[in-house]
């Protein structure tokens, strides 16, 4: 049965088919590479993150001051106490 022409064949070329991936030369990145890779970009967008929050707070604390709070004293609509 494994003397048969297909299974030979088979064999044969799944041999020479693993033959040469264990010898070929390494293409593309490892993944230390790749893990490497990934936390310097997961880096580079934390720092973006945090500046744009920093930024946005600091514009936000600029707009409160100039309009007084946005009107947060407690007033109704016509400026007086709330019921």
């Amino acid at each position: 049965m494994l003397s048969h022409p297909w299974i030979v064949y088979a064999t044969a070329f799944v041999s020479v088919r693993v033959e040469r991936a264990r010898n070929a030369p390494s293409r593309g990145a490892s993944a230390v590479e790749w893990v490497i890779i990934t936390a310097i970009i997961a880096g580079v967008a934390l720092g973006l993150a945090t500046l744009i929050k920093s930024l946005v707070e600091g514009r936000q604390a600029e707009i409160s001051d100039q309009f007084g709070n946005g009107g947060t004293d407690g007033g109704g609509v016509d400026g007086g106490p709330r019921p």
